[in-house]
C-alpha cells in the first residue's frame, strides 16, 4: 500500500523523502523524484510531516524509536500521521506519547486495497486536532478520492473498523452465495450476471465475484490481513460491550482459511473454508 500511495504523492509534486525496510521498494519512488533516506532518523530530520504506512505496532514503535532515546527528537515539532490499521487503544496511547514530547499526531487509516491505492481513489478517515488535520489534508489529496473527518483520536480507526466490518461480512456472504450455487449445480456465470445487474452490485462485489468465478485468488486484500482486521474489530466490539455475531462467524472462517494455507491469497479465498465445512 505504501509504495503506490507515495508514488501518487510524488507524481502530484509533493516533495518526498522516503524510507522502506525493504530498500528495493524505494526504487520506483526515486525514479519519480523522491529522495531516499538511509534510515527513519533521516526522514524525520528532513520532514515536518511524516506519514507512516507500516504493518503493525512493533514496526511503528521501531521507526519512531518509541521508548528509546530518539523518540523525542523524531516527534518534537513534527506531525506524525499514522495510516496503518492498528488497535484503537494503541493509537490513543501513541497520540498521548507524541504530544508529551512536543509533537502532533493525526490518525489517517484508509479504506481500499492495492487497486484503489494505485488509482489514488482511497478514502481516508482522519482524526486529530483541527489545525493538524487541515495541514495533512493537502498531502492526502493525491492519494484519496475523499478525506473524511472522524473527530478525536481514535475515531478514525474505529470508523475504519466499522467500514471493514461491512466489507468482511459482505465478501464472506458473497463467497457463501457462490458456494451455495455451486452446491446446487447452478451456473456461476448466470449468478454473476444477475448480481452485476442488480441493486446490490458494487465495485467490491464485481471484483470479488470475478475472482470467485475464475478461481483466481491473486491477492488484493490478503486473507491473513483480513483475519488480523477481524480480530482488531472484535476486540474493539468486546471492549465496548457490543455484539458482533456476523463478524464472529467471519473470524472463524478466515481463521480456517489461513489454516488451509491460503493466508496469502485474496480474501475471496474464504470460499475454500466454507467449502471445507460441507
Amino acid at each position: 500500500m505504501g509504495q503506490p500511495m507515495a508514488l501518487n504523492a510524488a507524481r502530484a509534486g509533493v516533495p518526498l523523502t522516503v524510507w522502506n525496510r525493504t530498500p528495493g521498494r524505494c526504487a520506483p519512488l526515486a525514479a519519480a523524484g523522491a529522495q531516499v533516506a538511509a534510515g527513519p532518523g533521516e526522514v524525520f530530520a528532513r520532514a515536518d510531516v511524516v506519514l507512516l504506512m507500516l504493518a503493525d505496532e512493533p514496526a511503528v514503535d521501531a521507526v519512531l524509536d518509541r521508548g528509546g532515546p530518539d523518540f523525542a527528537t523524531r516527534c518534537r515539532d513534527r506531525v506524525v500521521v499514522q495510516m496503518g490499521t492498528m488497535p484503537a487503544t494503541y493509537s490513543r496511547a501513541l497520540a498521548e506519547d507524541v504530544a508529551a514530547v512536543g509533537g502532533r499526531y493525526v490518525e489517517a487509516p484508509v479504506s481500499g486495497s492495492r487497486g484503489p491505492a494505485e488509482a489514488g481513489t482511497l478514502v481516508a478517515m482522519v482524526s486529530g486536532a483541527e489545525d493538524d488535520v487541515a495541514l495533512v489534508r493537502p498531502l492526502l489529496a493525491p492519494l484519496c478520492a475523499e478525506v473524511v473527518d472522524c473527530g478525536p483520536v481514535p475515531g478514525a480507526l474505529l470508523m475504519k473498523f466499522a467500514v471493514n466490518l461491512f466489507l468482511i461480512t459482505m465478501v464472506t456472504g458473497l463467497a457463501e452465495a457462490y458456494r451455495f450455487a455451486d452446491g446446487h449445480d447452478l451456473d456461476p456465470k448466470v449468478l454473476t450476471r444477475i448480481l452485476d445487474a442488480g441493486p446490490m452490485a458494487s465495485q467490491v462485489s464485481r471484483a470479488k465475484a470475478a475472482k470467485l468465478l475464475a478461481g483466481d485468488f491473486t491477492v488484493q486484500a490478503a486473507s491473513a490481513d483480513v483475519l488480523k482486521n477481524n480480530r482488531l474489530i472484535a476486540e474493539a466490539a468486546r471492549a465496548a460491550g457490543i455484539a458482533s455475531p456476523l463478524l464472529d462467524v467471519c473470524h472463524a472462517l478466515f481463521g480456517e482459511t489461513v489454516a488451509l494455507g491460503r493466508g496469502g491469497e485474496d480474501m475471496a479465498s474464504v470460499v475454500h473454508a466454507i467449502h471445507a465445512r460441507g
